[in-house]
């Protein structure tokens, strides 16, 4: 292989034979060592075993064992071979079950042939590769899913006490915490003497240093 890489030894899974073999060619052509050319899931893991390979490249839709479930075993019995799919399946549930089983890349047989080199490198080498129509969709999947609720900061002060810390952190006498509030200036005290006994901190100093920490008090006026 070029740029400074060992030469990469590769297993072919594929029923087709006339994709298989022309796929092979395009490898060998660039240096890549084909160790095997096979036409099912159980003859990729057969291989394997006899070859060691750095990468198999893996049909999905091949008699037997699946190309899933050949994965699933690759990754673990053999972490050492990077699964790459390379499938006419561009469908979400196969897509996402072969990233699932552990392939560490997906692309569609009709990518290029230099795209398909480079992305036996990129695998090989322990990075990720995704078509570019694929990536979109895992893309739009991960964009799709909500984001998880940050914990809120101190949870055993009450909802007031923790309003008064944050204006206490933000350098507010307790004279003008009282008047932002609406309450007294012994409300105030009572409140932030409730807040230095829940927290680890024994002097209102250090309550404030706590709460900058954890994103109290920073909109300073």
């Amino acid at each position: 292989m070029s740029d400074g890489f060992p030469a990469l030894r590769v297993v072919v899974a594929d029923d087709h034979p006339v994709f298989r073999d022309g796929l092979a060619m395009i490898l060998r052509e660039r240096g890549v060592d084909v160790a095997a050319e096979v036409a099912d899931g159980q003859a990729a893991l057969d291989a394997t075993a006899a070859h060691h390979p750095d990468v198999v490249l893996m049909d999905l839709a091949m008699p037997g064992l699946g190309g899933i479930e050949a994965t699933r075993r690759l990754a673990v019995g053999y972490p050492a071979a990077a699964v790459l799919v390379l499938t006419m399946s561009e469908d979400d549930e196969s897509l996402f079950a072969a990233l699932r089983a552990g392939a560490r890349g997906y692309l569609l047989k009709e990518s290029a042939a230099d795209d398909i080199v480079r992305a036996v490198i990129t695998v090989a080498r322990g990075g990720t590769v995704l078509g570019a129509r694929v990536s979109a969709r895992v893309l739009g999947a991960a964009l799709a899913r909500p984001l998880p609720e940050m914990p809120r900061p101190f949870p055993r002060l009450t909802e007031r006490e923790r309003e008064v810390l944050d204006l206490v952190a933000r350098g507010y006498p307790n004279a003008r915490v009282a008047h932002h509030l609406g309450v007294s200036e012994k409300t105030v005290r009572n409140h932030v003497s409730a807040v230095l006994a829940k927290l680890p901190a024994a002097t209102r100093a250090e309550a404030v240093a706590l709460a900058r920490d954890n994103g109290l008090g920073m909109q300073l006026t």
